[in-house]
């Protein structure tokens, strides 16, 4: 396949990327639309490809999509291919898998017991062991998506019914998760043990949903029922009168829940509730928290848009400095048709951010970021603001560093590639960027923004790994050295 280049996604590879986002909708005559809709709103949360599976009492019908979801669902002869009162669908951004037609979710098999399409949001920290013994054992994998393990280990189980399949499939899985399944009858939710990925569930005309952020719900005018707890599967099913029995499961392993703390910093949309906790808010706590820690004497403080935004609010209004949009984002970038040549690397941040010069110039600036990957684009970005005759930069970043890679869904860099391993002091950082001042939010002082309380060392309340390398479960696949990822792939053009 033909890619072109996302400058959205930067050119450098300075950014995170979540995994997927999921949505599922069971015995509304809109199920299609309402999940492309849902989609959309989720959007945020995977740009390579989108998908949607529906099934319409006799047939299931698919559409997988490489792009954004806006490229295809809003014709209605796609949603007109996708009938039925039932569906899920999914947005993806790849962390396990190659960006490929064919690894596009939902996936769907169709077994002993009936067909079923699968999403998931996340990922299998033992998903490469368990392909490896499924294809020593005989099976026959056609894509290179985590995800298929699951559909493998559902057709082999013993269980007579999908739901306790499903349910010993995903038992078997670790990581962090949060999964929909679709079967004839039954949309059917899964959250991993420790509630890594959130998940929620609401409804619209009495039908359930489940979705990953809120505002996905809030979209199509649903209500909010609960969050999905960790370790919990909730089977919805169609009765032959039409009504719908809700099963929730329990895993008989209890453990606290510990959302991941990213989720806050940088892939949930602000107006989303997670885990019970407004996102804007939370960003906004971690400026106030930040304006604390660290503050300085300046003129304006600026967010790096859009991520750095709400903190920046915060900041500003705990310090008592101005809060000006000195940086102004280009909304229309999105994918181009440019190939990511030397040039156009030297000014792609230039096609994504400008630099609004009245009000920067002559000005000691607080510039506002949410994280600091590798460091590449802080360092555009402060010499857009110095070319701009800003007299003074301070970064402040309403995070704290990152040292550590992510298994759970986050694509992040090698630890060697991340900043703050590369140099050994923070004024060794600060200078690498090129700003006069750099500071960073502490671990406490985030947690205080998102939960109220320091962080509990002896039993952390969230999953924080790439900043303090406390990973909460097994690393099956990065323990066994010899899970090298040697998939093979077809080429193909989808």
């Amino acid at each position: 396949m033909n890619h072109s280049l996302s400058i959205e996604d930067d050119i450098d590879g300075d950014t995170l990327h979540e995994e997927c986002g999921v949505f599922g909708i069971l015995g509304h005559p809109d199920a299609a639309t309402l999940t492309a809709l849902g989609l959309h709103a989720l959007q945020h949360r995977g740009q390579e490809a989108a998908g949607i599976v529906s099934f319409d009492g006799q047939r299931f019908h698919s559409e997988r999509q490489m792009g954004l979801v806006g490229d295809h669902y809003t014709d209605p002869a796609t949603l007109a291919r996708l009938p039925g009162d039932r569906s899920i669908g999914h947005v993806r951004y790849s962390t396990t898998g190659e960006t490929i037609l064919r690894n596009v979710q939902p996936l769907f098999a169709e077994l002993e017991v009936g067909g079923i399409a699968i999403a998931h949001n996340g990922n299998f920290t033992n998903g490469l062991t368990m392909r490896r013994q499924l294809i020593a054992d005989g099976a026959i994998c056609q894509s290179t998506s985590d995800t298929e393990v699951v559909l493998h280990l559902i057709a082999r189980s013993k269980h007579s019914s999908s739901s306790d399949r499903f349910i010993d499939a995903i038992r078997q899985m670790e990581g962090g998760y949060s999964m929909l399944a679709m079967t004839r009858t039954k949309l059917i939710a899964a959250r991993d043990p420790i509630g890594i990925r959130p998940l929620v569930m609401g409804e619209l005309d009495g039908k359930p949903i489940f979705c990953s952020e809120t505002c996905a719900l809030d979209i199509i005018g649903a209500k909010y029922i609960r969050d999905v707890e960790n370790g919990e599967v909730i089977i919805c099913e169609i009765q032959p009168d039409g009504s719908i029995t809700i099963d929730a499961r329990k895993s008989d392993v209890s453990q606290p829940e510990r959302l991941c703390l990213f989720e806050y910093v940088y892939f949930a949309r602000p107006d989303s509730v997670v885990g019970g906790r407004n996102v804007y808010v939370a960003r906004k706590n971690m400026g106030i928290n930040l304006a604390k820690e660290a503050p300085i004497e300046a003129d304006v403080v600026v967010p790096v848009p859009d991520g750095g935004t709400p903190a920046a609010i915060g900041y500003a209004q705990a310090s008592g400095i101005p809060f000006e949009l000195g940086i102004i984002r280009n909304h229309y970038v999105g994918r181009t048709f440019i190939e990511p040549t030397q040039q156009i690397r030297a000014f792609g941040v230039k096609l994504k951010h400008s630099a609004n010069r009245a009000i920067i110039e002559g000005k000691r600036v607080v510039l506002v970021d949410d994280s600091i990957v590798r460091g590449t684009t802080s360092v555009k970005i402060v010499q857009m603001i110095r070319d701009a005759g800003a007299r003074e930069v301070h970064i402040r970043v309403a995070s704290p560093m990152i040292y550590h890679p992510d298994f759970y869904g986050i694509d992040t860099p090698d630890a060697d590639k991340l900043l703050a391993n590369q140099y050994s002091s923070l004024k060794a950082m600060c200078d690498f960027i090129g700003a006069d001042s750099l500071e960073f939010l502490s671990i406490d002082g985030l947690y205080r923004a998102v939960g109220g309380a320091p962080r509990d060392n002896a039993q952390p309340q969230f999953t924080d790994h790439y900043f303090t390398g406390d990973y909460p479960t097994r690393l099956l696949d990065r323990e066994s050295t010899s899970n090298v990822r040697k998939l093979s792939v077809l080429a193909s053009n989808g």
